[in-house]
């Protein structure tokens, strides 16, 4: 049995666990949270950090000699820094050098969305369900639309550092401009965001997504029946070019969006209109691990 360190760096917390990990059973041994206070800057954060690495190891009596850590955006393999963070004090930094000289041992790093892809793939829905699963695709669809692939148990990074990033995938222009500079990201469409904004558009009234869904399913609002029927076939499409190019033997979705249960008939039917294939035998799933997923996946990038 092995016991590997996690922290999952979010905008707010920063959360750390120590797990004993044995094939996919795990047992955790110790799990905490500190505050970010990103407003305190770049330095702040390495040292909070370092803090929850300490306090793990006073309350488990365990020296940690290596982590695996999740962050918002990821680290570019060239420069050797991070980019495309939302905490933005991050950006630009020598932050995997930074934390290691800090630590005095080496880290494994990945974003958010890979953890969560790694954490189901390995520990959570991923093993329940299906057999011998090679490749994995985990998705993460809330305020924006991110992703990561998993081969064999370990995260596919890229030659960029952005395997997976499927949210920036051109879908369709009426999705209008991207944060990323492009337009009609699948971000754009398929997004919590995107789908309240096109309710919006239709409307002139701001609802959130869990209001139009439920408009929708009283069947008495002809722009929430649009919103959700535009879910469900660029879902599909979107979804699709995913499975033409890495044919995952499991797709799990996370975020918000992934809640709609429509998702796992509705959208992988519309799924299978585009695959280059006579048939779907993906299988979509629901995750298992909630909010654990990113700290346990996090933990996972050393096993």
């Amino acid at each position: 049995m092995k016991t590997l360190c996690g922290i999952d760096l979010g905008g707010t917390k920063i959360e750390g666990v120590l797990l004993a990990i044995q094939d996919s059973k795990f047992e955790v041994i110790e799990r905490l949270r500190v505050p970010t206070e990103k407003e305190h800057g770049y330095n702040h954060i390495l040292s909070q950090i370092k803090k929850v690495v300490a306090l793990l190891e006073e309350k488990s009596k365990t020296k940690i000699t290596t982590l695996g850590i999740g962050t918002p955006g990821t680290l570019d393999p060239t420069t050797q820094t991070l980019k495309n963070s939302n905490t933005v004090c991050l950006n630009g930094q020598p932050f995997k050098k930074d934390l290691e000289n800090l630590l005095g041992f080496s880290i494994e790093m990945a974003n958010d969305a890979n953890c969560f892809a790694l954490a189901e793939a390995t520990l959570g829905a991923v093993p329940d369900q299906v057999s011998n699963a090679q490749v994995v695709f985990g998705i993460i669809m809330g305020t924006g639309v991110g992703g990561g692939v998993i081969l064999n148990g370990k995260v596919l990074n890229g030659r960029h550092g952005i395997g997976g990033e499927w949210g920036h995938n051109f879908l369709h222009e009426s999705g209008g401009p991207c944060f990323c500079g492009q337009t009609g990201c699948v971000e754009t469409i398929i997004s919590g965001t995107g789908l309240e904004n096109f309710y919006e558009e239709e409307t002139g009234t701001r609802k959130r997504l869990k209001a139009i869904l439920e408009l929708y399913e009283a069947g008495k609002d002809p722009a929430a029946k649009a919103t959700i029927e535009r879910l469900i076939t660029y879902f599909g499409k979107g979804v699709a070019s995913i499975i033409n190019v890495i044919d995952p033997d499991a797709i799990v979705i996370g975020g918000g969006v992934g809640n709609i249960d429509l998702l796992y008939t509705e959208g992988v039917e519309s799924a299978k209109k585009y695959v280059f294939n006579n048939g779907l035998e993906t299988k979509f799933l629901k995750p298992k691990l909630g909010d654990s997923a990113g700290v346990f996946g996090a933990a996972m990038l050393v096993n």
